[in-house]
C-alpha cells in the first residue's frame, strides 16, 4: 500500500529487555516468553476487567489487580489475558501491594499459555515511574535514530556528488539499511545492485512490488513538481521489502530488502529514491510529447529545420562527452549525464556520448567526464556543430582539460568569401584529401601546437604513429611544417574541410 514520506522517522519502540535492565525499576519477568525481540511502544495503566476497548496495541499494560474479583479462578485470568493479547498488548506489568502480595499463579499460567510477557512490579516502583522510564528510553532511541538518519542522508548526498553517482548511492543505501538495494529498469530487469541479495522468494516478491508502484504514465506532472517517490512494502520469508518509483511515467524503481526494519529505514530509502530520481531522470515538461513528435517526423523524412520548432529552442549546442574512468559508459551513467545537462536528447552510441542541449542552457564541467562543446547552431548547421564538439573533445582529452568549448567569435576566415576559401582549401589539401587519417592527424597536431604526445592522446594512437603521419603529410604537401606561415595557411584550409 502506498505510504507517504515522513519528514522525520517515527519514534522507535523500546525493547522489553532494556526496560528489565533498569535497576532503578526492579522489574522482574515471572511468566511469558523470554524473547529479546519483544518491544514496547508505550505504557498504560488500567484496572478494567476487559481492557480490550482501550488498547491500541504495543502497550505495556500496568495493573495492580484491583479488577480481580475475590476467588477468581483460571477461567477469569484466561479471559483477561486473551483479551490483552487480542488487542495487541506487548506485555503485562503486575504491581505488588496494596492489593496483592504476590503475582497470582493463575495469571502467570495464563500468560505462559497465551505467550504474553508478565512482569512483576515491586512495591517501591510506581506505575508512573515505569511509564516515565519507557518514555526516557524512547527519547534516547529516537535521538539515536535521528542521528542515524542524519548521517545516512549526509553519506547519500556525498555519494550523489561522485562522478558516477548511481552505484555509490546504492552502496550507501545498502550499508545503512543493512540489506540489499537494487535499481530496476522499466522491464523489471536489475540494472544495478549493492549489498547481500535476499532469498529467491523475496527477490521475486520485490520484483512484483515494482509493478505495484510503477506509475502508469497517463498523467503528466506539473513542471515544478517535487520528486515524491511512491512506495509499497511487504514482508516475505522474514525479509522486509520496499519499492520506490523514481520519477514520473513508466521508468526506474528502487527496491530495498533487509532482514530487519528500523523506524528510520523508510526515511533513508526515500531520500535515496529522490536522489536517484534527480540523478537518472531528466526534467519532464510539457515539451516532451512535442519532442516525440519531432522524432517521428524526422523518421518519416522531414528536414531538421522543419521539426526544430517542436524541440522548444531555435539554437542548440552539441556536447561530446567521454567518461574519465571506464572506456564506455553504461546506461545509468549516461542517463545521469543527460539529467545533469538538462536534456533528454542523448545518444550513448560508441565510446563517446553525444547530447543536444539548448543554446541558452549553460554547459559546465561535470566530475568524471571530459566534455567538448560546440558553438550554438541552428538545425541546418547541426552536422557542423557535431564536428566542432568532436574536435573540442579531442583537444580537451589531449590537454587533460575537463571541458573545451569551440570558439564562436568571428575569425579571419570570415573575411574571405566562402566559395573562394573552400576552393583554396581543396587545392591546398588535395595531396592528402584521400586519407582521412592523415587529414585528422594534421588537424589535431596543428591544434595542439605540434605536440606529439598530446596528439597521440587525442587520436588514441602511439606517438610514433603521429610522427610518421605528420612526416607523410609534409612530404605529400611539399611543405615545411616548421614554418609558422605554412602552419597558419594549412590550419585555415583544414578548418574549411
Amino acid at each position: 500500500m502506498p505510504t507517504s514520506d515522513p519528514v522525520v522517522p517515527p519514534t522507535p519502540p523500546v525493547r522489553l529487555d532494556a526496560l528489565l535492565a533498569r535497576e532503578d525499576l526492579g522489574l522482574r519477568r515471572v511468566a511469558g516468553p523470554d524473547d529479546p525481540g519483544i518491544v514496547v511502544h508505550w505504557a498504560q495503566a488500567s484496572e478494567m476487567a476487559d481492557p480490550y476497548p482501550y488498547l491500541l496495541g504495543g502497550e505495556l499494560l500496568l495493573s495492580a489487580g484491583v479488577h480481580i474479583p475475590q476467588g477468581a479462578g483460571a477461567g477469569y485470568f484466561d479471559a483477561y489475558v486473551s483479551r490483552i493479547v487480542a488487542a495487541g498488548g506487548a506485555a503485562l506489568g503486575f504491581g505488588l501491594a496494596p492489593v496483592h502480595e504476590s503475582v497470582p499463579a493463575a495469571l502467570a499460567e495464563a500468560c505462559d499459555m497465551h505467550g504474553l510477557p508478565l512482569l512483576e512490579v515491586p512495591p517501591r516502583t510506581t506505575f508512573s515511574g515505569v511509564a516515565r522510564a519507557v518514555w526516557q528510553l524512547m527519547a534516547q532511541a529516537r535521538t539515536a535514530e535521528l542521528r542515524r538518519v542524519t548521517e545516512a542522508q549526509q553519506s547519500l548526498a556525498t555519494a550523489a556528488a561522485r562522478p558516477d553517482p548511481v552505484r555509490p548511492v546504492l552502496d550507501q543505501l545498502a550499508q545503512r539499511i543493512g540489506g540489499w538495494a537494487v535499481l530496476f529498469g522499466p522491464d523489471t530487469t536489475e540494472l544495478a545492485a549493492s549489498g547481500k541479495a535476499p532469498p529467491f522468494e523475496a527477490r521475486e516478491a520485490l520484483t512484483d512490488l515494482t509493478r505495484v508502484v510503477r506509475p502508469s504514465g497517463d498523467a503528466a506532472p506539473a513542471p515544478d513538481a517535487r520528486p515524491a517517490p511512491v512506495s509499497a512494502g511487504d514482508t516475505v520469508t522474514g525479509t522486509h521489502l520496499a519499492a520506490y518509483a523514481l520519477g514520473p511515467g513508466p521508468g526506474l524503481v528502487l527496491g530495498v530488502a533487509a532482514p530487519r526494519r528500523s523506524p528510520g529505514d523508510h526515511t533513508i530509502a526515500s531520500v535515496a529514491a529522490v536522489l536517484l530520481t534527480l540523478l537518472t531522470t531528466a526534467r519532464h515538461t510539457a515539451a516532451d510529447p512535442l519532442r516525440s513528435a519531432a522524432l517521428v517526423r524526422l523518421l518519416l523524412g522531414a528536414a531538421p529545420e522543419d521539426v526544430a520548432p517542436l524541440l522548444g529552442a531555435d539554437r542548440w549546442r552539441v556536447v561530446h562527452a567521454r567518461p574519465d574512468g571506464p572506456p564506455a559508459a553504461d546506461a545509468l551513467t549516461v542517463s545521469a549525464l543527460g539529467a545533469a545537462l538538462g536534456s533528454t536528447l542523448v545518444d550513448p552510441a560508441g565510446g563517446t556520448v553525444r547530447v543536444l542541449v539548448p543554446a541558452d542552457r549553460p554547459v559546465d564541467a561535470r566530475p568524471g567526464w571530459t566534455l567538448g562543446v560546440s558553438a550554438a547552431a541552428a538545425p541546418p548547421d547541426w552536422p557542423a556543430a557535431d564536428t566542432q564538439a568532436a574536435r573540442a573533445l579531442a583537444r580537451a582529452r589531449a590537454t587533460r582539460a575537463p571541458l573545451v568549448r569551440h570558439g564562436d567569435r568571428p575569425a579571419l576566415s570570415d573575411l574571405v568569401p566562402p566559395g573562394d576559401a573552400d576552393a583554396h582549401a581543396r587545392a591546398l589539401l588535395a595531396p592528402i584529401a584521400g586519407s582521412p587519417a592523415l587529414t585528422d592527424t594534421l588537424r589535431t597536431w596543428l591544434s595542439l601546437h605540434g605536440s606529439w604526445d598530446r596528439t597521440a592522446v587525442a587520436l588514441s594512437v602511439h606517438r610514433n604513429t603521429v610522427r610518421q603521419r605528420v612526416a607523410r603529410c609534409a612530404a605529400l604537401l611539399e611543405a615545411d611544417l616548421d614554418d609558422p606561415d605554412v602552419r597558419m595557411e594549412l590550419w585555415f584550409a583544414l578548418r574549411r574541410s
